[in-house]
């Protein structure tokens, strides 16, 4: 029998990672929390607290830490390539103090540069902060964006030339967001959307999926636009989702949820996701 997916959510941690992550967890009914060690949308790095490290990581939960939205290792601006190597350095170090499994970072955009420098500086930026990382450490997980503008990687044909960029180092890993991979194009509300997906990322990059940001989308496939919506609200559905766990690539990967609401509506999403997972 194929492993079972743990279904959680992305945790606020008001009071501290373990104090107020914890009771998230618990009130959202997460099995595997996702958590900021640091402003999102600001370059501020924050230092841990070595009690609440320490209980975070004697848990048994399972956490990822999702890197500032402002990590760009494709931007044509300086500030923006030595802030966004300080802080997914920042990122991978307060992960391995917490015990965290990976650490989720946005694969960026040329912005207004050509494509092949904006992917030189990938390589040149990002290939040695991976061989930092050492063997027991978290996986760096690429999370491609829904297509909009001069995005690197968006479907999951385009993960091919990024892991090549960064001679497919084994600390190279992949999360995948639903609502992203629609808005991209991949139609997952065909009868075999979701496994035309999994079957393509099995074939480009096998054994690199180790997370799932599991959200609806507000918007209709390949409208590139990144709007979450809550399981079943949208234009998803919650088919493709029972889809994604019974396929063979996400066997006993995680899903984190990310959609928008109160914890209680988060919870309600993460409940649905436990019972298309045991239907």
């Amino acid at each position: 029998m194929a492993p079972s997916n743990l279904i959680g959510g992305h945790c606020l941690v008001a009071g501290g990672l373990a104090t107020g992550g914890l009771r998230y967890a618990a009130e959202i009914g997460a099995e595997v929390m996702q958590v900021f060690v640091s402003n999102p949308r600001g370059w501020a790095l924050s230092e841990g607290k070595a009690d609440e490290d320490a209980r975070l990581r004697e848990s048994g939960i399972p956490v990822y830490v999702h890197a500032s939205y402002l990590v760009n290792f494709g931007s044509p601006n300086p500030a923006t390539l030595e802030n966004s190597g300080a802080s997914i350095r920042h990122a991978l170090r307060r992960a391995a103090e917490i015990g965290a499994r990976g650490v989720v970072m946005h694969t960026g955009s040329a912005v207004s540069q050509p494509r092949e420098k904006a992917m030189r500086q990938v390589r040149e930026h990002l290939l040695p902060l991976l061989d930092e990382v050492p063997e027991e450490g978290p996986d760096l997980l690429l999370e491609p964006m829904a297509g909009q503008g001069a995005m690197l990687c968006a479907r999951v044909e385009d993960l091919g030339p990024y892991l090549e960029t960064l001679d497919w180092h084994p600390k190279a890993g992949v999360c995948l967001d639903t609502c992203h991979m629609f808005a991209a194009g991949h139609d997952l509300t065909a009868p075999d959307g979701v496994a035309l997906m999994l079957d393509e990322l099995h074939r480009i990059a096998p054994g690199r999926l180790k997370l799932i940001h599991a959200n609806d989308s507000k918007d209709p496939c390949g409208s590139k636009r990144d709007r979450h919506e809550n399981i079943g609200a949208g234009h998803i559905g919650t088919r493709p989702f029972a889809d994604l766990m019974r396929h063979p690539v996400a066997a006993g990967v995680p899903l984190c949820v990310e959609t928008p609401g109160s914890a209680a509506k988060l919870r309600e999403d993460i409940d649905l996701l436990k019972s298309l997972r045991g239907s």
